[in-house]
């Protein structure tokens, strides 16, 4: 067994330190108040006890608060108070410099908190050392000086979650879907380089891929960009390279007819697609950004957004080649074909490739067996889209989300015209929804009522995240504000205009919805009788947000949080304040937003059908997934789930695994075991659990992870049941 440290340091559990520490304790009182050692070794092994029924490795701080707890069962006041005095003083002295020790351990990269921090992230190189500094002294900042302490103390206890506090000090946003074909059409500045409107196909490709690069550097979330602002320079290389074919011709001195001009034609601009498709796939996977990973990018592909029927017929042929490329792979250092996390696909299901006889239901058929090889793409509806997200005008829009999930909503801009490509979020407060289940006790009344107080908590860390972006210059982040992939700002000017009146958004997230109402009806929300209160709850926080939106003319929005690490920070402050209860605090992790629980035997049409109705009151992005087995010899099934997404729900995906050993070339699941009460990584044909020996790629929150995940969310991983 092992104990993390609280500078996130992993070590090997020594219970003789817990034996050391309460006869410290015993030497401070009178001998009338003493324990035997026999009771101080009994205490000690209660302890270990406690801590391997955890399940998974403790805190310092867990184990001391277990050492409280078994003193005190023993009937030892005397002794359990002058040990949490102790306890009290030590910490009081830690808190005044607790930054340098964290540093200083992610330099070392001993720091295993900070290892399984981010699925896509690796902790060893400098990059991501350097970005995870620059984080713990922002954090640092930002809970002594910018964060007022009621949000800092209800941040740190798992009342809400304050997202991205690593980048809060800077003047920085979270998510947005990049005006490429502005950048592209009317030209863009990358590094006080003039970028003019590309020539040819391939060129677009590199210069998209140069702008994810400058954006992903310049903001802390997800970007989206959309293949529909490449596809127009398709027909300028084929005006390009027929000029040139026909060159040749004439020079060679023969005529081969029209025909025979366009043949030679196309399969050179195939030719050419291939090399920029390329160029995205490679670039995105290899790139690093300032923030020490790949950019966290989604690829649109929406054959509804072409402008013409030449430019559609060009965009599927650029999305067949996308979905070829990443059905295929791409190698690792051993030479072996992989899923990469990255770019994220999404492709709309629409009429023009749902139905058999559609006229591009190839490519549904194509995507279909990329979700059953790589994960991706995942699915959005665009006949649940243009009912579901309707402007002020009363017309439906479909559009993509911002990197995993974080969604928009409809906006119309002065001249009527609906606008999505440029705008962006400003920021996310979590509320942890089964915490205020627990502080209730189980009474409705003070349920509501300590729901209201959470929710102007929430409201008053959103409103310091949105004064944090107040006033920031364009000038802060050029490639953003003044050169066309969210705006074009003068030198100088603040961004204040694009956070009001809806152009911009900021969330209100919230998680464990499962676990509230299952505390508070004794029901899993799936049950008739306890679904009313669930989506009683999601009224509630989406009339907060309407309430706040007319108060401070800001977009603020619902937004169903996709946790990662905090999922196991949430389940540990919810143990910790209110022990073990079955089925709500015993996991390692509690519920994402508001799907239906790992463990819960249901079918996939059922769930994407019951999850439907949250995805809508959760206007601010949310997401839905159906885990399911090996599909490659399943394509049929891939598909009817499709059809049943096109119909019922906004945006789904399929889980599915994707793994490699490279110790013996096993290229099926790896699996989760049990060692020494941590969770591991285990190859089940040769048994290797050295994780930098094997390729592991597992849908953690609407996107692929690839770097491994911490206890919590391994455990969750571990306990999915199949839906199909």
């Amino acid at each position: 067994m092992k104990i993390i440290k609280r500078n996130g340091v992993e070590e090997p559990f020594d219970v003789s330190k817990i034996a050391a520490a309460i006869t410290k304790a015993n030497n401070t009182v009178e001998d009338s108040y003493k324990l035997t050692e026999v009771q101080i070794l009994r205490i000690s092994n209660a302890v270990v006890l406690s801590c391997e029924e955890m399940h998974r490795t403790p805190t310092v701080e867990e184990v001391q608060d277990f050492v409280e707890d078994h003193i005190m069962a023993h009937g030892a006041y005397e002794v359990a108070k002058n040990y949490i005095t102790y306890r009290y003083t030590r910490n009081l002295i830690r808190k005044s410099n607790t930054t340098d020790d964290k540093i200083l351990s992610l330099i070392e990269c001993n720091n295993e908190e900070a290892k399984q921090e981010n699925s896509n992230k690796n902790p060893v190189v400098n990059s991501t050392q350097r970005d995870y500094i620059a984080g713990e002294v922002s954090r640092d900042l930002t809970s002594r000086i910018l964060l007022s302490k009621d949000v800092v103390d209800a941040h740190n206890e798992g009342i809400i979650h304050f997202h991205d506090a690593d980048y809060f000090a800077q003047h920085m946003h979270n998510c947005d879907l990049v005006n490429l074909e502005d950048m592209l059409q009317n030209g863009t500045v990358i590094t006080d380089t003039l970028i003019e409107r590309p020539h040819s196909f391939s060129t677009a490709c590199n210069i998209a891929t140069q702008i994810i690069a400058q954006v992903a550097s310049n903001q802390y979330g997800g970007q989206s960009i959309s293949l529909t602002h490449l596809a127009p320079f398709v027909q300028v290389s084929r005006e390009k390279i027929r000029r040139s074919v026909e060159e040749e011709i004439k020079d060679l001195g023969i005529d081969i007819g029209e025909e025979k001009i366009s043949e030679i034609t196309e399969k050179r601009l195939r030719e050419e697609i291939n090399r920029g498709v390329q160029t995205i796939q490679y670039q995105v996977v290899t790139l690093l950004t300032t923030n020490g990973q790949a950019p966290f990018v989604t690829v649109f592909m929406y054959l509804g957004e072409a402008k013409n029927e030449r430019e559609k017929e060009d965009l599927a042929i650029v999305i067949e080649e996308v979905l070829l490329q990443r059905y295929k792979g791409v190698k690792n250092e051993k030479g072996v074909w992989i899923t990469p996390a990255f770019p994220k696909l999404i492709y709309v299901l629409e009429e023009d490739n749902i139905h058999e006889d559609s006229k591009y239901w190839y490519l549904t058929e194509l995507a279909a067996k990329c979700t059953a090889k790589r994960m991706v793409p995942d699915y959005i509806s665009e006949k649940k889209m243009l009912e579901l997200k309707v402007d002020k005008n009363g017309e439906g829009h479909c559009y993509t989300c911002m990197g995993c999930r974080s969604f928009l909503t409809p906006y119309v801009d002065e001249n009527g015209k609906p606008k999505y490509y440029g705008r962006f979020n400003q920021g996310v407060v979590t509320i942890n929804l089964v915490d205020v289940a627990l502080s209730s006790g189980g009474n409705r009344e003070k349920f509501w009522q300590i729901f209201d107080e959470r929710l102007e908590l929430c409201h008053k860390a959103l409103m310091q995240r949105h004064e944090r972006l107040k006033g920031t210059l364009s000038d802060a982040a050029p490639i953003l504000w003044q050169h066309g992939a969210l705006a074009r700002l003068k030198k100088g000017e603040t961004i204040d205009k694009l956070l009001y009146g809806g152009y911009s958004t900021i969330s209100l997230g919230y998680a464990g919805l499962y676990e509230c109402v299952k505390y508070m009806t004794g029901k899993s929300h799936t049950d008739p009788e306890a679904t009313p209160f669930a989506l009683e709850i999601m009224n509630c926080m989406n009339d907060a947000c309407r309430k706040w939106k007319a108060e401070h003319n800001i977009d603020f929005s619902l937004y169903g949080t996709p946790l990662e690490s905090t999922t196991y920070k949430f389940a540990k402050c919810l143990q910790r304040r209110f022990g073990i209860i079955p089925g709500v605090t015993d996991k390692s992790y509690i519920t994402n937003s508001y799907h239906v629980h790992v463990t819960e035997e249901i079918d996939a049409f059922e769930k994407l059908r019951f999850e439907a109705q949250f995805q809508h009151l959760s206007p601010g992005g949310a997401i839905s997934y159906v885990e399911v087995p090996n599909m490659q010899h399943n394509i049929e099934a891939v598909l009817e789930v499709m059809k049943f997404i096109y119909d019922n729900i906004i945006y789904a995906e399929l889980n599915t695994k994707s793994d490699y050993c490279q110790v013996c070339g096993y290229d099926g699941e790896i699996e989760i075991v049990e060692e020494d009460g941590k969770l591991i990584w285990r190859c089940p044909e040769c048994g290797n659990t050295d994780q930098d020996k094997m390729n592991v790629a597992r849908r953690t929150c609407g996107y692929i992870g690839t770097q491994f995940w911490n206890q919590g969310r391994t455990q969750e991983i571990k306990e999915r049941v199949l839906h199909l």
